[in-house]
């Protein structure tokens, strides 16, 4: 599903350049569920960008689904982002005046989809996370942790065939924060493709493999182990 190959990234500051991808390479087979750890600064933003098609490396090749990224335009990408990559942000990023319900129909809407047709993906992915009884909740009527829950259904409603999480449960308690990582845990025993991003160590024992970025290089680790959840 994911391919990148010797990709770089880099900018200049003060006359200097700044490597923030060195010649990395990834493969992320589809139904695989890996965590990506490291510092702030070490280049795991940027890295979410890349394979999000956010923005472009500056060399090297990126292949998205057999697709040539580094090679598209913004509308492409723009199309590829609304279509295939359902996005899972530590701030929600929920519009405060919309449902829950019209909050989750909103990639749909991108999409053209009918009214009939999103309603009934948006309510499947509510049910789908938990959150059946709060479709016509806005955020401010929502916890945290039901607001996160309510941003994994509006990713999952389009059926992409990639979930990018970055930092997921950065804004939650330990205890929401492990109810989250179950429902990525159902997601990837469902078959969804997950690459999840974080700092922290045990939120990214929750993945079966765990690849480690430092100073824009990537170190992969020993898989782990799937037998229990980690206490966050």
């Amino acid at each position: 599903m994911i391919d990148m190959t010797d990709v770089v990234k880099r900018y200049t500051l003060g006359g200097e350049t700044i490597y923030a991808l060195n010649h990395i390479s990834l493969h992320v087979d589809k139904g695989e569920y890996v965590a990506i750890i490291g510092p702030s600064g070490s280049g795991k933003s940027t890295l979410m960008n890349i394979i999000g098609c956010l923005d472009t490396a500056d060399s090297g090749s990126y292949m998205l689904n057999d697709k040539p990224i580094q090679k598209y335009r913004e509308r492409q990408l723009a199309r590829i982002r609304n279509r295939q990559i359902g996005f899972i942000f530590q701030g929600f990023n929920l519009l405060p005046k919309l449902s829950a319900l019209e909050n989750v129909e909103l990639p749909l809407i991108y999409q053209g989809a009918g009214v009939s047709q999103r309603r009934a993906a948006a309510r499947e992915a509510l049910e789908r996370v938990g959150l059946g009884q709060r479709m016509k909740h806005r955020p401010a009527q929502l916890s945290g942790g039901q607001q996160q829950r309510c941003a994994i259904a509006r990713a999952i409603a389009v059926k992409p065939s990639l979930i990018l999480a970055d930092e997921p449960t950065g804004n939650l308690d330990k205890k929401t924060g492990r109810e989250i990582l179950q429902i990525f845990r159902e997601l990837h025993q469902a078959g969804n493709t997950i690459v999840l991003i974080t700092h922290d160590p045990k939120v990214a024992q929750s993945a079966e493999r765990v690849i480690r970025i430092e100073d824009g290089r990537l170190y992969e680790n020993q898989e782990v182990p799937q037998d229990d959840l980690p206490v966050v």
